[in-house]
């Protein structure tokens, strides 16, 4: 995929930002803690937005300030739409405000944690995908 040299500067921030969410899951998911769930569910649910945002930066899309997946997702275009189950992707949307304060989510269990991090792997991989290479510093 060809891609001017300017426009990588505004995407890649999103795609630093949506690894670091990615990583701080994963060392969290390794850290066997069941404390750590809920917060395993949120930075899932943070890298997949900022992977989103970045396709759509990627693509010249303008976006509005959200954590709705389902709304990121609707403005992929039909012909860049993402290897994804939306609705896999759409239920990560409960753990964007509801992870965050207490008396707001049930209390989150290690096999919910792992499908939120999997869910998060599958958008990360798809939109690593549709990125320049140039893009990504951390291999896939």
């Amino acid at each position: 995929m060809s891609v001017p040299a300017d426009t990588g500067r505004p995407v890649r921030p999103w795609v630093e930002k949506a690894e670091q969410d990615y990583h701080v899951a994963v060392q969290l998911l390794k850290s066997d803690d069941d404390e750590f769930n809920a917060a395993i569910c949120f930075h899932a649910q943070q890298s997949a937005e900022k992977y989103i945002k970045a396709i759509l930066t990627q693509e010249d899309i303008e976006f509005p300030y959200t954590h709705d997946l389902r709304m990121l997702l609707s403005l992929v275009p039909a012909g860049d739409k993402l290897d994804i189950d939306p609705v896999n992707v759409i239920h990560l949307n409960r753990y964007a405000i509801q992870t965050r304060y207490p008396g707001d989510l049930e209390s989150v269990d290690r096999p919910e944690a792992r499908t939120a991090l999997a869910t998060a792997r599958r958008v990360r991989k798809a939109v690593r995908g549709r990125l320049p290479k140039g893009l990504l510093r951390r291999k896939a």
